[in-house]
């Protein structure tokens, strides 16, 4: 069974006291109750279960957009649906790359297909202001969760030990809201738990003091978080932070400058070794309807829950990705859905990643063909890509999933096989503490997996690196950081459909790496610098 906090994380969904329409603008949430049944008011701490679901709706807050799933959006100006930090995430990782295109023309979205995005565009917007959004929550959480407040409530001692952990999940929530800020957009304001409640403009910090307050913050809560898969499925342990902080050093020349690989190597072969997380058989379970139980769950280290009898989200997080990417001839029946939205498919140069070699295909190739083409001559047309089968809103048998509107798919956000790429990443570049021999055997374990040809050290390459790591985890948020990464993401090191705006693709300026300050959380706080080239 999934995590008993996923009923309240959905059905408990309570109002926020403001509107975080301008979520730049202030410090955080200006907590003030229009009733004694508010969310986050002095009288809902009084019930000792308030706790956990204040933590529910920061789980929550990953997959659906407003109070109600889809309705009362928390960010004004943009629907529950589109503003989903799942879908957003989905939306700025997957579309500006090979990996992923989108048909739909809701107002700047084709700009993220053709990296020609401005500072106007209301998706990175959204983007902006759900991180930060998260991140107010997570602070009045971390007000409200003191030992003088909880003293003064009356809470007792066992309630008080869990609560503890109940900060420390908080805290890594927070962290992860900021390392997608810092990668996305580089120089943003960094907000507490010890900053006033209220109006004022919070300053802008450079992207390295992001960094070291994301790297301090995760560093810390090895001692509070808790042990390896000793938490309820779904929540946080030290092993995510372990994950989120090796990730932060894979990329730090990127973000500060500075080569992080034999932190990188040490973290993943912790992970490997000790984490009690464990490789998947099968690969296709890994994205299947009940990958909380079917073994996949002791690969992934933090799932983002769906469930599709206590979601009322139709618009966000998986049902997103699930209806967006059928269309054309597909059945949806056979997706487990109930229909498709016509949306999303993918390009041609990431399809030819998967050869067909001697006859034997890659089994995460999962592409649908019939009616397909593999060139997309027009962006607005659903059969010009292939589309995408790699999830599914079945179970691993093949049998139904609780419903076919709204998928039961955990988003794998983070999973172990990723570490086992981190690691040969690290070891290629240099890292002291990784090994070339054990390299090549996880990254050889993960292609026996996939029924693909077995590779030799001198096979082993940085270019073969970044395209196994596409074959391997395409469409699960991490595309457009790994290009930037290896310097393929803009100019013309590498060139797919559609890149810069025409068909067949062409170099886009450097700046771009970084996504703009957004032009109305710039107008809300004008202390914000904008990044260079916007």
């Amino acid at each position: 069974m999934k995590i008993s906090f996923k009923y309240i994380s959905y059905f408990l969904l309570f109002i926020m006291g403001v509107s975080m329409a301008l979520s730049s603008c202030t410090s955080d949430l200006d907590v003030t109750p229009g009733d004694d049944d508010e969310f986050l008011s002095e009288t809902f701490f009084q019930d000792p279960a308030s706790y956990k679901q204040v933590l529910a709706k920061l789980y929550a807050g990953l997959y659906v957009g407003g109070n109600d799933g889809d309705g009362a959006a928390d960010i004004a100006g943009i629907g529950g649906d589109f503003s989903s930090y799942l879908r957003l995430l989905f939306v700025t990782q997957e579309f500006p790359t090979d990996e992923a295109i989108i048909a739909w023309a809701d107002g700047t979205l084709p700009t993220l297909n053709a990296q020609t995005w401005s500072p106007a565009n209301e998706f990175l917007e959204g983007t902006y202001s759900r991180a930060f959004y998260h991140i107010s929550v997570a602070n009045e959480f971390l007000r409200q969760t003191t030992d003088e407040k909880l003293t003064a409530r009356g809470v007792d001692a066992g309630l008080k030990a869990e609560i503890a952990t109940f900060r420390a999940e908080a805290r890594f929530l927070r962290a992860f809201s900021y390392y997608n800020l810092m990668d996305l957009f580089g120089n943003v304001p960094i907000t507490t738990e010890k900053d006033p409640v209220g109006f004022f403009y919070p300053e802008q910090k450079t992207r390295a003091e992001v960094f070291a307050f994301v790297e301090s913050e995760l560093i810390d809560l090895d001692s509070s978080l808790a042990d390896s898969r000793s938490n309820e499925y779904g929540r946080i342990d030290k092993t995510a932070a372990k994950f989120l902080l090796a990730q932060v050093y894979l990329n730090a020349q990127v973000y500060i400058g500075e080569d992080k690989f034999s932190e990188v190597a040490t973290l993943t072969n912790e992970i490997i070794t000790s984490s009690n997380y464990t490789f998947a058989p099968v690969y296709k379970n890994i994205f299947s309807a009940d990958n909380d139980r079917n073994g996949a769950q002791n690969e992934v280290i933090f799932p983002i829950v769906g469930d599709g009898n206590a979601i009322r989200a139709t618009g966000g997080g998986m049902s997103f990705i699930m209806h967006a990417s059928i269309g054309g001839s597909m059945d949806a029946a056979s997706r487990g859905m109930d229909g498709g939205w016509q949306g999303i498919r993918t390009r041609r140069e990431f399809v030819n990643l998967f050869p067909d070699a001697n006859g034997i295909a890659d089994k995460r190739g999962l592409f649908y063909t019939d009616g397909q083409s593999l060139d997309i001559n027009n962006v607005g047309t659903f059969t010009d890509g292939y589309a995408v089968t790699k999830y599914i809103n079945k179970n691993a048998d093949g049998t139904a999933a609780q419903r076919n509107d709204i998928p039961d798919i955990d988003f794998p956000m983070f999973r172990l096989t990723d570490a086992y790429l981190m690691y040969a990443e690290a070891t290629l570049r240099g890292a002291a503490t990784g090994n070339i021999a054990t390299s090549l055997g996880y990254v050889n374990k993960i292609r026996a997996r996939a029924n693909a040809t077995a590779i030799t050290t001198a096979d082993l390459t940085l270019d073969f690196l970044l395209d196994e790591r596409g074959r391997e985890l395409f469409w699960e948020c991490h595309r457009r950081t790994d290009l930037i990464r290896f310097g393929k993401f803009t100019g013309s090191a590498k060139i797919w459909q559609w890149k810069g705006g025409s068909m067949n693709g062409n170099s886009t300026a450097s700046y771009r790496d970084l996504m703009p300050i957004p032009a109305r959380n710039i107008q809300a706080n004008p202390t914000l610098k904008q990044n260079p080239g916007y």
